[in-house]
């Protein structure tokens, strides 16, 4: 590139001030998060078998430790479309007195009426109502879940695990999927608090869907 021009006399010219070149500002493309087409084969209704999954929640008690417990006695219903996963859904019931935290008095405590009522409200629910593809693997379902008969959304973040055979010659997939609620929206409002202050319960309450799930006949 010829940095100075030269005119009819071989003089040197004096350098112009060059005019600012526009360069235009790089366009952002969308990238498009297309379905693993090898997870097409699963597509198709699945229940979740109980004996290997577990659907639970774990909350910060007295501010140090951390209590876990889980649902024992639930029913469900799920369909999975490997083509298009928004075409997926999910309905969960789960019967509140199965709850078992390991401890006796406190699982009493947790289906009293401070908690979850389970005299009047036998069953909370999660029916979903939209699904996502987030990136490989990785699934965000939008939910109604519904405790003491008050329903609010939620979002789901799935993980999908992988899918066999097992020796049964059953068909097997695996999710692995969270979530973290705030009690008091439905209507868990137990206040204890502690001497040095602080709740002795949090009110942040992290839902854990650990589903292994066998294709329905």
């Amino acid at each position: 590139m010829n940095l100075f021009g030269r005119n009819s006399s071989h003089r040197r010219a004096q350098p112009s001030a060059a005019a600012p070149v526009a360069t235009a500002a790089p366009v952002a493309r969308a990238t498009a998060i297309l379905p693993d087409p090898d997870l097409a084969g699963l597509t198709g209704e699945w229940l979740i078998d109980p004996a290997h999954s577990r659907i639970g929640f774990s909350v910060r008690h007295a501010m140090v430790t951390t209590v876990r417990g889980a649902f024992s006695e639930y029913e469900s219903r799920l369909y999975f479309d490997g083509r298009d996963p928004a075409r997926s859904r999910a309905d969960i019931v789960l019967y509140t007195a199965s709850v078992d935290t390991g401890v006796e008095q406190r699982d009493a405590h947790l289906i009293g009426r401070q908690f979850l009522d389970a005299g009047a409200h036998p069953r909370m629910t999660f029916t979903s109502t939209a699904v996502q593809l987030l990136g490989e693997d990785v699934y965000r379902m939008t939910g109604d879940l519904t405790i003491k008969d008050i329903a609010r959304p939620v979002d789901l973040e799935l993980t999908y695990i992988g899918h066999v055979i097992d020796a049964f010659g059953d068909e097997r997939v695996g999710f692995d999927g969270t979530t973290t609620i705030n009690r008091s929206d439905w209507g868990l409002t137990y206040d204890a608090r502690l001497a040095q202050g602080g709740a002795m319960v949090s009110e942040k309450v992290r839902l854990q869907f650990d589903i292994a799930a066998i294709r329905a006949t």
